[in-house]
């Protein structure tokens, strides 16, 4: 079938998770619910990152910029579901669809590199101490998230302009929350060998690479604490990366269970666990960075104190 076929429909249509109409007034609260905690909470983590200058150093600054990042994938998807559910209109405009998958990939590759950058830290700060200082530098920092934002911006051009050389003559129907990558492949008939090959290579080599890095710093992170000689001073240690390492588990665990298959192999429950690394993880991150570490406690608690003064 023609492109030209193709526009002429010009829409898509986002199934969600659920077509039965009672389950659309929880599914709203529920991801109403989570979508507020998710900006609420990342928004917290953000204010009281500015506003503690105690909390202005390296590690800091890359968890303020990941509670950006998640607040925008948290943003890209979840509103548009919502105004689906309360208008009872399941369409996204075909420019639309490409242009939320776009930036899907952009902040899911971001949320990566940034957890890669961040074990790079704790590498520096525990096995390499006496040289924190000058290798995490404020413009080692600067450079690193600009090179992370032109690097990111690459991968999903490339599938959003392969994407739209496809024909989708089967139907437009996806069955998810929003215009996934693997959902939308899946919908299409032409041959999708050259999208799968960029998975498979470039994808693998962009999302894969972060999380050895991750890998190999943590080996070493652990096998320094092992040689220290107090107790005290390994439970320290450990707790400067704690936070971190249950992010990396949750922010893993999902993206991998989903992506490290073909995409004809694709199934709703797949969709639904695509909900996890998409929903759930922006929302319990800061959870586990103000709950787990006690300068972002002291933080927020400086924070709320200060807004409680101020309505005064």
């Amino acid at each position: 079938m023609a492109k030209s076929n193709l526009t002429s429909t010009s829409e898509f249509l986002l199934l969600g998770l659920s077509e039965v109409p009672e389950h659309q007034p929880l599914l709203f609260s529920l991801f109403l619910s989570m979508y507020l905690i998710a900006v609420m909470g990342n928004l917290l983590i953000i204010l009281a990152i500015s506003c503690t200058p105690q909390l202005h150093t390296p590690m800091y600054f890359f968890v303020a910029n990941l509670s950006c990042v998640d607040i925008c994938f948290t943003s890209v998807t979840i509103p548009k579901m919502l105004l689906n559910i309360q208008t009872k209109k399941q369409s996204i405009p075909y420019v639309g669809c490409l242009t939320q998958m776009y930036f899907l990939i952009l902040f899911l590759e971001l949320d990566n590199i940034l957890l890669a950058v961040m074990a790079y830290d704790r590498f520096i700060a525990i096995c390499r101490p006496l040289h924190y200082a000058r290798t995490m530098s404020p413009k080692f920092c600067i450079t690193s998230l600009s090179v992370a934002l032109i690097i990111t911006n690459i991968y999903p051009l490339i599938h959003t302009l392969l994407m739209d050389t496809l024909s989708f003559c089967a139907s437009v129907r996806i069955h998810h929350i929003f215009c996934e990558l693997y959902a939308l492949l899946k919908l299409s008939c032409s041959d999708i060998h050259i999208n799968e090959l960029v998975v498979y290579t470039l994808g693998s080599f962009l999302f894969v690479t972060p999380f050895l890095f991750i890998f190999l710093s943590y080996m070493h992170i652990f096998s320094a604490i092992l040689r220290l000689h107090s107790s005290q001073s390994k439970l320290k240690a450990f707790s400067t990366c704690s936070s971190h390492l249950a992010v990396v588990s949750l922010f893993y665990g999902t993206l991998f269970g989903v992506y490290l298959q073909p995409s004809s192999s694709y199934t709703t429950e797949d969709s639904v666990a695509t909900v996890l690394y998409a929903v759930v993880a922006p929302m319990l991150n800061p959870f586990i960075y103000s709950l787990r570490n006690k300068d972002m406690k002291g933080a927020l608690k400086n924070l709320l104190k200060w807004k409680k003064v101020s309505n005064w």
